[in-house]
């Protein structure tokens, strides 16, 4: 004990939100101090990392032949264990600043079907770096947390938390998990799915970046009867040509290349609601659906669940950091939280 309070002294204990898409670590007592796309530049030949974060975001789909830009989390789970580990490695490093005697206590979130090899990956991963505790958190719990959730009360409380890889809907109570589905689809697929929609529909092709900031700025899922249209201009390269082309898409269209992904996550919602016991139902339909992540951020989400569940839907304060500050939050008071925590 002794030895652990005077680690304490000297150690800036931290939660982590490792994401597909972005990766957000929060340090007790400065709060959320880093915020990067989970993204890692590789040379193809040595399998050196490069670059890691924004600057190797920026590298990707501009790249030579022998450097390649990837996402080692797919779709929420691992895709390549060693690339996480050392993206893992160099954020931790990156926070401290190689500063000595620095052994802190890390929280990471995880998604619920995480597997137990998965599980081990990045507890080494954290260890590697330094970390002397290590304790896995599902993402769902902690995004309630982070949410100010009170799920410590015996009421069901409903969290849906959609990020770049997965969406997980649950339904918490007592400060443990009564119900939870995950599917492997969340803001990332509506990416792909204009990236294929524009090119089946309109014959251009366009990157992932592109994509991404369309969605942003034009996509949406759920559009007013009185909504002006809106129009974007995307630049990509003509499939038949390869020559240089410019695409002029409006709101409706891009609303509408979205709702099969929309609809799937949909049903993993209803299924949620499907399984929950009556009286926790009866709490949900009171209290409301809480929606948290990037994913939820698009244009009119809490509308469209809304409408076609009956059911109240609150978008949390800044979704993207729900999960970090949850870590941040499970760390200061620990002793207040024994549910849903897988400590190896």
């Amino acid at each position: 004990m002794l030895f652990n309070s005077l680690f304490g002294l000297f150690s800036n204990d931290m939660g982590i939100d490792l994401g597909t898409a972005n990766t957000l670590i929060h340090v007790k007592g400065e709060g959320v101090v880093l915020s990067e796309p989970s993204v890692v530049a590789v040379h193809v030949g040595t399998r050196k990392v490069l670059a890691v974060g924004t600057e190797a975001k920026q590298m990707l789909g501009r790249t030579p032949k022998d450097i390649v830009a990837i996402r080692p989390m797919r779709d929420g789970v691992i895709a390549d264990f060693e690339i996480v580990g050392e993206m893992i490695r160099y954020f931790i490093k990156k926070v401290h600043n190689r500063r000595v005697l620095v052994r802190p206590r890390v929280v990471i979130g995880i998604p619920s079907g995480i597997t137990a090899v998965e599980k081990r990956a990045v507890k080494e991963s954290a260890e590697q770096a330094g970390a002397r505790e290590i304790y896995l958190i599902e993402e769902s719990i902690a995004a309630a947390i982070g949410a100010n959730v009170p799920i410590q009360e015996p009421a069901g409380n409903m969290v849906v938390d959609i990020g770049g890889g997965t969406t997980e809907a649950s339904v918490i109570s007592l400060g443990g998990m009564v119900i939870s589905n995950s599917i492997r689809i969340g803001g990332n697929a509506f990416d792909e799915t204009l990236s294929q929609y524009v090119k089946k529909e309109h014959g251009l092709i366009i990157g992932e970046r592109t994509a991404e900031e369309v969605k942003i700025k034009l996509g949406n899922a759920y559009v007013e009867k009185d909504e002006p249209t809106e129009i974007i201009e995307i630049r990509g390269r003509d499939a038949a040509s390869g020559l240089p082309r410019i695409l002029k898409m409006d709101n409706i269209e891009i609303r509408s290349c979205f709702n099969d992904t929309l609809n799937l996550i949909l049903d993993a919602i209803k299924n949620t609601l499907d399984q929950t016991p009556p009286e926790l139902a009866a709490d949900i339909v009171d209290r409301g659906i809480v929606l948290t992540g990037g994913g939820s951020l698009l244009k009119g989400f809490p509308k469209f669940i809304s409408q076609e569940t009956g059911v109240p839907v609150i978008l949390a304060d800044n979704p993207l950091q729900c999960v970090v500050l949850g870590t941040g939050k499970f760390l200061d008071e620990m002793h207040r939280f024994n549910h849903g925590i897988l400590r190896e």
